[in-house]
């Protein structure tokens, strides 16, 4: 008797989360497609494209926080604020040959029209020619558009930056 109450009572408690859990049909399919804008931003930012990488967003208003001052830019030109700001400081900070590398989707929640996704990623870069490297994650917003998941918000959070340590 014991056994069949925990039983009961285990699966009144699992229930909603497992129901909660699980995709819609309609929606079963989105999270392979999410990523698809997300890479084209991050891998315009690696190869200095700026347009496709501002092509990546949604339109209107578009917010993004970043580790560096201002630290928020939000607007319907957000991204190429951002852009000159980050040009700006790298300049002054004597950083060069930035890249992001990112990893795969590891939460991503969809509602309606709206997505919210987090990949872990890791900024590599050189200040005044010493490499320094920088594991992190990036939050994303996505807005669906014309059937396309297009950026409407980002936030980058990272470790401490550090010396790359020369290979023995």
């Amino acid at each position: 008797m014991k056994k069949l109450l925990f039983t009961l009572i285990l699966g009144a408690l699992a229930a909603p989360a497992l129901f909660a859990a699980a995709p819609t049909a309609k929606h079963a399919a989105k999270p392979v497609d999410v990523p698809k804008h997300i890479k084209q931003f991050i891998d315009g930012f690696n190869t200095g494209d700026t347009k496709s990488a501002f092509a990546a967003y949604a339109a209107g208003d578009i917010t993004i926080i970043d580790e560096f001052a201002p630290h928020l830019w939000v607007g319907p030109h957000a991204p190429q604020d951002w852009a000159a700001e980050y040009d700006k400081h790298a300049t002054a900070t004597g950083v060069s040959d930035g890249i992001v590398k990112y990893g795969s989707v590891f939460v991503s929640n969809i509602e309606g029209d709206v997505a919210y996704v987090v990949i872990p990623t890791v900024y590599n870069y050189k200040e005044k020619g010493k490499a320094i490297t920088e594991s992190g994650k990036m939050a994303f917003v996505l807005h669906l558009e014309s059937g396309e998941w297009l950026i409407r918000a980002w936030c980058w959070t990272g470790t401490k930056p550090h010396v790359v340590k020369a290979a023995k």
